[in-house]
């Protein structure tokens, strides 16, 4: 699957976005407004002015969403959360060719809030993996104690886990100790 570099970094923009949510013992990635701001650093969002608490509360709104797309059960679903994110950004592609960056495409309008900003672009890539048909590939880690955010953007759509060196050879670990003791037992 050809993916554009932009919509790759917003695709990852997502994912990470999605990983800051309190899950499975995890605390809120996104706790407090220098979080945020460290959010966006890490990440290179272009055009942010300043943060408050309001745009934590939008942010962490527009995480929720890109969760509920994660989850859609089909690709119409899917679409329909992305066009009402989308469009409640109020979007304005645009080219653009900023910091070092060969030309690409902006979705948020001039001035947007941070929650906009990532709604528009983040929401466009996730657009274009619906349109590609290739929702499957937006999984959640299958780790009993993960339930991670990632894209599978492997050849044969087969990557089951957020981390193969974490939680997949975690579970590799203890399904190949739970073997070598069942045959000690047999």
């Amino acid at each position: 699957m050809l993916i554009p570099h932009d919509t790759r970094i917003a695709l990852d923009t997502v994912v990470d976005l999605m990983n800051t949510a309190p899950e499975g013992g995890r605390g809120d990635g996104l706790r407090d407004v220098a979080a945020l701001y460290a959010f966006v650093r890490s990440h290179d969002v272009s055009g942010v002015g300043q943060l408050g608490e309001q745009d934590l509360r939008a942010v962490r709104d527009v995480r929720k969403r890109f969760a509920d797309v994660f989850s859609a059960p089909d690709a119409r679903t899917a679409a329909e959360l992305i066009n009402q994110l989308v469009a409640a950004a109020g979007t304005t592609p645009q080219l653009t060719d900023h910091d070092g960056y060969d030309w690409h495409v902006h979705y948020f309008a001039p001035g947007a809030s941070v929650a906009d900003h990532l709604a528009a672009d983040c929401g466009m890539a996730l657009a274009f993996i619906v349109v590609a048909g290739e929702q499957d590939r937006l999984r959640r880690c299958e780790a009993p104690d993960c339930g991670r955010a990632f894209v599978d953007l492997s050849r044969n759509r087969s990557r089951r886990y957020c981390d193969s060196r974490t939680c997949g050879n975690r579970l590799h670990v203890a399904a190949y100790r739970a073997r070598r003791k069942e045959a000690a037992a047999g």
